[in-house]
């Protein structure tokens, strides 16, 4: 089975095109596109939580959703084409996973509706109207809202005598801009010095260690821009060797070892797109359905990162962790 196509029935598991050609045309099967920058692998776990909240939603059996799914695998370049098969099969509903996915949906279709997740800032970027009504064919659940902030106050809870941050980001990402101007914002309002290092592709990635292992920082944050997202074993392994305090805005920093992730619970969002698929299957609207905010957000803290670089977290921040790795 090809990594970046697929078809599943939200009731079950994979099954061929074929097979589910014929049974949208047997048993009245809707088809749900999903269009996403990363790969099949990475995705598993958010289509599974969509797929859980639809059937509790009641799409099982004849009643159920044929899934087609496409993966640029990094390369957003990719996904305007994505975006044209999928309108071509067609599908009833179009879900997006991040920015460039919602862009390259956006400009495929006037006509399909779409539910994006995992966007930062989508008001700002031209992607809707607004928050209150989204307009055109689009609406779904924003990545960014009070995140930046309170991660560098619970760096400052780690760390009472931090003062200066690196960040990295990718200017040529306007989502990841747009969190670096988020970031500064609260960094200002806490007394804090932000430092940002520009970051477009691994090559880069020598240079910015070199930049900040000079400037000495007492912590490292980044943006959740994909590019970033793709080095973050050596972002990871970096921020161990230099000793530096490490707030993440992706799970899977701390997954590969890093020391902290705050943020929007992931598995949420999916199941919150899941009931604004419901609305517009039943006659909704997406320009006018609430893009929705995160409203659940998780606080992951590595220990073992921890002892690595020396640092005692305080039982406060402890108690508050849904998950601590030991």
């Amino acid at each position: 089975m090809s990594r970046r196509a697929f078809v599943a029935t939200v009731g079950g598991g994979l099954v061929s095109a074929a097979r589910a050609a014929r049974a949208q045309t047997g048993a009245g099967l809707r088809r749900l596109g999903w269009l996403s920058e990363t790969s099949a692998a990475s995705d598993g776990p958010n289509l599974d939580a969509l797929r859980a909240e639809l059937r509790a939603l009641g799409y099982t059996g004849r009643h159920g959703l044929a899934i087609e799914g496409r993966w640029a695998d990094g390369a957003v370049d990719r996904l305007p084409g994505l975006a044209l098969e999928l309108v071509r099969v067609p599908v009833h509903v179009l879900c997006t996973v991040g920015s460039p996915a919602s862009r390259a949906a956006r400009q495929a279709t006037s006509a399909i509706p779409i539910v994006f997740t995992r966007v930062a800032f989508p008001d700002q970027s031209g992607l809707i109207e607004t928050y209150s009504r989204p307009g055109g064919n689009i609406t779904g659940v924003a990545y960014i809202d009070p995140e930046y902030g309170k991660r560098l106050e619970l760096l400052r809870e780690a760390a009472p005598k931090l003062s200066r941050v690196a960040l990295i980001y990718n200017p040529d990402n306007p989502a990841s801009v747009l969190a670096l101007e988020e970031t500064q914002r609260w960094a200002t309002s806490l007394g804090i010095k932000l430092e940002p290092h520009e970051f477009r592709a691994g090559a880069e990635l020598d240079r910015v260690f070199r930049a900040i292992a000079l400037r000495r920082p007492d912590a490292l944050m980044t943006t959740a821009d994909l590019q970033i997202r793709a080095a973050r074993a050596r972002i990871v392994d970096f921020a161990a060797r230099q000793r530096l305090l490490a707030m993440y805005p992706i799970q899977d920093f701390v997954d590969a070892g890093g020391l902290m992730f705050y943020g929007a619970s992931i598995p949420e969002m999916f199941r919150r797109a899941a009931w604004s698929v419901d609305k517009i299957l039943k006659g909704a609207n997406p320009g006018d359905l609430p893009v929705e905010r995160p409203t659940k957000f998780d606080m992951v803290i590595n220990l073992k990162a921890a002892r690595t670089i020396g640092l005692a977290i305080p039982q406060t921040l402890l108690l508050r962790a849904d998950r601590v790795i030991e």
